[in-house]
């Protein structure tokens, strides 16, 4: 079969051991140069690369689509489904990355451990009167820690928070999610009553422009407010005018609406926010969550060729 890999440059220093020997690989296509490297293309690979009806309409002899992601908000699913294009994404393969990053990011704010780098780094503890020096700070435990969608990383982020002691309340995004073993609440209530909120939902009609101005307004003053579900579930025109204001409230975001930060982001005049955070896409992309991936992809690839 005609296979082409678009994006291969997203793994990084990853060596794409198994593929089929006729695979062309590009390291990274742009817009312009998708249908003229997919025109004969019957499986596409690809992580961020994306296809709309028009493009999928001039790429006549494609059958699937294998994603080297969990998300496929790259593609049109309604157009690949008009036209029986399989779509095979890896379920799951990121799950203890993305939870990582997540507690780093939440221990990061709850201690603001840089500013104790930079009380060492500047000597200012060799000229300390005492043995310890300390601002305050909160520990994990008590506090209330929300999940925006309670899926399979939601639901281990909520376990691993409730063994700190956490209390650990979710709001469903989709609807179908309904827990005992956590208390469900209102959008709204979960941002006015939650000492940490973190948001790990697919992006989709229900969750786009989720968080407004108003939810923003509305959150407690030292919250710790983190996205690493995707871009686009905040509007960031109204987060970049929150962070106008002086707000002790904490915001970190690993997922931005376009990808890499664009120059005219209305959030980058606030890179040297001191409650501000981005990192950049990063929480999918351990050395073992890469592995697993690949391990994901070939098996996917394989499915389609034993299909066709």
């Amino acid at each position: 079969m005609n296979i082409v890999i678009l994006d291969a440059g997203t793994l990084g220093d990853f060596d794409l051991v198994g593929l089929p020997p006729e695979t062309q690989v590009f390291q990274d296509t742009s817009e312009s140069q998708v249908v003229e490297r997919c025109l004969n293309a019957e499986v596409i690979i690809t992580n961020k690369v994306k296809f709309t009806s028009d493009i999928l309409e001039r790429l006549p002899k494609l059958k699937a689509f294998v994603i080297l992601a969990t998300g496929v908000d790259n593609l049109d699913l309604r157009a690949c489904k008009e036209r029986n294009i399989k779509v095979l994404n890896a379920k799951g393969y990121s799950t203890d990355s993305v939870i990582s990053l997540t507690f780093s990011m939440v221990f990061y704010f709850l201690i603001d451990l840089p500013y104790y780098q930079n009380f060492t780094q500047n000597r200012s503890w060799i000229e300390h009167n005492f043995f310890s020096h300390y601002k305050n700070f909160h520990q994990l435990s008590s506090r209330v820690w929300t999940i925006i969608g309670l899926g399979t990383i939601g639901e281990k982020v909520a376990r691993i928070a409730s063994s700190f002691g956490c209390q650990v309340q979710y709001v469903s995004t989709s609807g179908k999610n309904h827990r005992d073993d956590f208390i469900q609440v209102s959008l709204d209530e979960a941002m006015s009553s939650s000492d940490i909120i973190t948001i790990h939902a697919p992006l989709n009609e229900q969750t786009e422009n989720l968080i407004r101005k108003s939810h923003l307004e509305s959150l407690k003053e030292d919250c710790i407010f983190l996205n690493l579900g995707r871009g686009g579930i905040i509007n960031e025109d109204d987060l970049a005018n929150f962070l106008d204001k002086d707000t002790n409230i904490k915001i970190g975001l690993d997922v931005l609406s376009s990808e890499p930060m664009k120059k005219d982001s209305s959030l980058v005049r606030h890179l040297n926010h001191k409650n501000f955070l981005i990192t950049p896409h990063v929480a999918w992309a351990s050395k073992e969550s890469r592995e697993n991936l690949w391990k994901m992809t070939l098996e996917n690839i394989n499915k389609v060729l034993e299909d066709n």
